[in-house]
């Protein structure tokens, strides 16, 4: 294992204690604001469908993966889900965000001192071929806003040229990998059927980077934060020995490789319009993404002058959203949902009012090990396979 997390602990809905931020963990008053969502209270509100139906387990989670083939989904029942959330892989899945998270903190996404390595540049490169499709397959005339067909059409088109996209970034060595791969792949930019999109599907993405950097794609060549030869103090102690080759590939994972994914995604769903899958409406953090909010704000930790009530100056947003991922989100958010902060995105305002980018990042943190790796509507759709065993 690569990057052990012993000593992470998986926040749960029911592990909510005195000492831990309810899932809305920015709510700074003893009473509700207008604006506060109805889950920030110090109740957590449960918005987990009643029956979890019951289906068949996708199979049991005794059974384990030996041998390599196309991942697929094993959360099928509340059972299912607890088992993950109890297990060794979603610690390390955890570590892998959190190595990331360390990384970036203090960093811009076109920081200076990071030259990307060229296992970094072929991601990108790969996904400026699928911005480019996007171009190629215009979206059709209808009178509804959102879900247009055409996205159908873009999503077989990268289904044909997936196999042979993935092969591009793996040594002949690796290419056996890409069977397992693909369906990871695939599930990265939204829902064919549906013509849907969210947290996810931006999940699965992070997948695939996870499964990529443990087969070696991105190597020794992305080792270029002294971070790394601190791993054993402060905040990386917590993500376990070995966490230094993770926390040196962070500045070429999140804000290179992720910041032009979430671009490729502000193109798809201003392009074809997707619908939010298992969107929170108003009261959600966004209806598309969650995690350039977290390495987001840890990038704005002990910024001399943006602080998180900054969001609401335009100017500010302007200038500093291709260079901040938490920043970029608010202001494609803005651009997307016509009306004010405080109407159209209340969490988003309510964390404005968070004294510290460090607070933010840790409830962000915390919010979404609750909101998204603890729900089943999300996590029924999650794939494993030998890199990300059901165990």
């Amino acid at each position: 294992m690569l990057y052990p997390a012993t000593n992470i602990t998986i926040v749960q809905k029911g592990d909510l204690s005195p000492g831990f931020p309810t899932s809305a963990p920015y709510h700074t008053k003893d009473t509700l604001s207008p604006t506060a969502a109805p889950w920030a209270s110090s109740v957590p509100h449960d918005r987990t469908p009643a029956t979890l139906s019951p289906t068949k387990s996708i199979p049991s989670h005794t059974t384990e993966e030996t041998s390599p083939g196309p991942a697929r989904k094993r959360i099928g029942s509340a059972e299912d889900l607890k088992h993950f959330l109890n297990g060794q892989t979603v610690k390390d899945f955890m570590a892998f965000i959190l190595s990331i998270n360390e990384a970036v903190k203090g960093k811009k996404c076109n920081d200076p001192s990071y030259t990307p390595s060229p296992a970094v540049q072929r991601m990108c490169a790969l996904l400026t071929q699928l911005e480019t499709l996007v171009d190629e397959v215009p979206p059709e005339q209808q009178s509804l806003r959102y879900g247009n067909p055409a996205f159908r059409t873009w999503m077989a088109r990268l289904a044909e040229r997936a196999h042979a996209l993935l092969e591009s970034m793996l040594t002949e060595e690796m290419r056996p990998a890409v069977v397992e791969l693909l369906p990871y792949f695939l599930d990265s930019f939204g829902n064919a059927t549906r013509i849907d999109y969210g947290t996810g599907h931006e999940t699965q993405f992070c997948a695939l980077l996870y499964c990529l950097a443990k087969i070696g794609v991105f190597g020794e060549d992305d080792r270029q934060l002294a971070v790394a030869a601190s791993v054993g103090q402060g905040y990386g102690s917590q993500i376990g020995e070995g966490a230094g080759r993770f926390l040196s590939m962070g500045l070429g994972l999140g804000l290179v490789i992720f910041k032009q994914y979430l671009e490729l995604m502000h193109k798809i769903q201003t392009t074809y319009w997707l619908e939010p899958a298992g969107s929170h409406g108003v009261w959600g953090l966004d209806d598309y993404q969650f995690l350039p909010f977290i390495w987001g704000s840890a990038q704005l930790i002990a910024h001399p002058m943006i602080k998180p009530k900054s969001i609401h100056n335009p100017d500010i947003l302007e200038a500093y959203a291709s260079t901040y991922l938490y920043l970029n989100c608010v202001k494609f958010v803005k651009q997307v949902k016509k009306g004010p902060l405080g109407e159209t995105s209340p969490m988003l305002n309510d964390i404005s009012c968070v004294p510290t980018w460090a607070k933010v990042n840790s409830g962000m943190i915390k919010m979404y090990q609750v909101e998204v790796l603890s729900k089943f509507p999300i996590m029924q759709h999650f794939m494993f396979g030998t890199l990300l065993p059901f165990e």
